[in-house]
């Protein structure tokens, strides 16, 4: 009887829980469809008014797709998805905002974006081209971090804080190895693989990179700082052997040693930056500044061009696998749904497939690689390529007429690899758990995790990986128009910056999201068109509703981990890997 009115009690209160959880999201999404239909009849009428200054703020993440908050401006903790302002709204915005007479300047805040090279490259390349207007860029913030002082540089005044601070001591990237751990818990995992840079696996079987390893890894990282400081160069009138030496030395050490180097113009609080806007604008000073926000002039920029020609922009965005995926995720149902959908439309004269991945499955990635190559034989077909195009990223990549890349994307890394943990000594062992099997062949448990693989399982594992390098080499070289034996002198695995990736030809042009779709529509002979952007994004409350637990755990564990869930991310995958694996060789973080 005990029992019985505990668990009764217990689902009344777990029915009380669910109904009010049921109740606040009810009230919540109506809440949220008045707020839409007021924002969006906002948006009709929204306009800047004169003698305006664009406010951008550019802290925290950075999709390639603005994603709106389904509760509007409610903060609903870390379980549920936020709104935020895309690297296509941000570029949308400021090519509007270069010929907006309404316009007169951008007061830029920046401390910490946490974004990829390839998106700090676009947004820098758009704050660049707005400048041509001779309109004023004042940036603003209490301490830069390297990144931020990249896309800060652009500036045409640049101040800190006071008692601010910055970076400038080099880019560095670090790698867990989780080989000793193993060890105590005697865990095995069965490495098979193809490509001698295919370090993907090196954290699960060595204690340091391997020297390949470190080779591929100074070569990239050699190749984004030059990229960055030679930029920062150009913008401040300093020379990079200067940025060098300031790094090596840690010279920068005070507010005032930026100021010494010319790294900024002036140490002023803000008040005092407003101070410096008015003036600029021939406002009193006890006028106030007319600021906009991004996020609310994004909202005023729409597709003026009235035509029925489209170029389709098909988002494929996160890991691979297969399918129906998400914006942050590319499933290949998903995905190849979307090409196919353009393909089709007689009213999409070319395609880009703006490409932001570190791979993952080689099925997943062949897949929708099938699809690109039908698209290609249909129509103008090109590639944009984001922060990474990796592995199976460049995968999908490889099959279309041109390929754009920034010079500090992250792509290459044609090789193949799988592992198979063996948890056998780790239950005996540790947990004093013995594993009994019935087979009806001699191989029916083959990839199992409860014990090793024989010599002739592993072989047999072995040689399917062999198999995939082969086809994903000689599919690279068909797409590349060049021989396998070149693709796999270049490939094994070895990861390469777009600027070194272009000397290869693994890139055509060097180049971001605009110059690919200008160059699909001249290849369509287009003059007119409207740019169409694919997967359709969910509707916001079905987005909501379609989050799976694991996804509400995974978004606390990155509010709680920041950065370092990366490494738990890393460790988890191991038991979740399914078939061979095209994929980046590790998680980085380059900081």
């Amino acid at each position: 009887m005990k029992q019985f009115f505990g668990a009764f009690f217990g689902s009344c209160l777990g029915i009380l829980i669910t109904g009010v959880v049921m109740i606040v999201i009810v009230i919540a999404s109506i809440t949220s469809m008045f707020s839409e239909a007021i924002k969006m009849n906002a948006r009709e009428s929204y306009k800047p008014k004169e003698n305006s200054v664009l406010r951008i703020n550019l802290d925290g993440d950075i999709n390639e797709r603005g994603v709106k908050n389904p509760f509007g401006d409610m903060d609903l903790g870390p379980f549920m998805p936020k709104g935020s302002v895309g690297l296509n709204d941000i570029i949308a915005s400021l090519k509007k905002a270069k010929d907006d007479k309404t316009i007169k300047g951008i007061y830029l805040e920046i401390s910490n974006p946490v974004t990829g090279f390839a998106t700090l490259e676009e947004m820098r390349n758009a704050l660049l081209d707005f400048k041509t207007s001779g309109k004023f860029i004042y940036a603003y913030a209490e301490g830069y971090s390297q990144k931020a002082y990249y896309i800060a540089s652009t500036a045409s005044k640049l101040y800190l804080n006071p008692q601010g601070g910055m970076e400038i001591k080099g880019l560095s990237t670090q790698m867990m190895f989780f080989k000793k751990m193993l060890e105590k818990t005697d865990m095995e995992v069965q490495i098979f693989r193809h490509g001698k840079f295919k370090s993907a696996i090196e954290p699960f079987m060595l204690d340091k990179m391997s020297d390949a390893n470190r080779t591929q890894v100074e070569t990239y990282l050699g190749s984004l700082w030059n990229h960055m400081i030679t930029g920062i160069g150009k913008s401040r009138n300093i020379t990079v052997k200067e940025i060098n030496d300031m790094a090596d030395n840690l010279a920068v050490r005070s507010p005032e040693d930026a100021v010494k180097y010319k790294l900024v113009d002036d140490l002023l609080y803000e008040d005092e930056v407003f101070s410096n806007i008015k003036k600029k604008i021939n406002l009193k000073e006890t006028d106030k500044i007319r600021f906009v926000s991004l996020s609310d002039y994004s909202e005023s920029v729409n597709e003026t061009k009235v035509s029925k020609d489209r170029i389709a922009v098909i988002y494929a965005v996160g890991e691979i696998e297969s399918g129906e995926g998400n914006d942050e995720k590319i499933g290949s149902a998903r995905i190849v749904k979307a090409i196919r959908e353009a393909r089709l439309d007689e009213n999409v004269k070319a395609i880009v497939l703006r490409v932001n991945s570190p791979g993952g499955s080689a099925l997943a990635s062949d897949v929708i690689w099938r699809e690109t190559v039908l698209a290609q034989k249909t129509k103008p077909f090109i590639v944009s390529m984001g922060d990474v195009a990796a592995s199976g990223g460049y995968y999908i990549s490889c099959a279309a007429d041109r390929i754009f890349a920034q010079p500090n994307t992250i792509t290459g890394s044609i090789g193949v690899f799988g592992m198979i943990p063996n948890a056998q000594k780790a239950l005996s062992e540790k947990l004093g758990i013995t594993i009994d099997t019935v087979n009806t062949n001699k191989h029916s448990d083959v990839g199992t995790i409860l014990r090793g693989t024989t010599p002739d399982e592993y072989q047999y594992v072995q040689q399917s990986v062999e198999h995939i390098y082969d086809v994903f080499i000689s599919k690279v070289a068909l797409g590349r128009k060049t021989s396998k034996n070149n693709i796999d002198s270049i490939g094994q695995g070895r990861v390469w910056s777009g600027a070194d990736a272009i000397k290869i030809n693994l890139v055509d042009e060097l180049g971001g999201i605009n110059d690919a779709i200008a160059y699909a529509a001249r290849q369509a002979k287009l003059s007119n068109y409207k740019v169409v952007n694919l997967p359709k994004q969910k509707d916001p409350i079905q987005e909501l509703f379609g989050h799976a637990e694991d996804d509400m755990e995974t978004r606390a564990m990155k509010a709680n981990l920041g950065e370092q869930y990366i490494y738990v991310k890393q460790l988890k995958n191991v038991l979740q890997l399914k078939g061979v694996q095209a994929r980046l060789p590790y998680e980085m973080i380059i900081q």
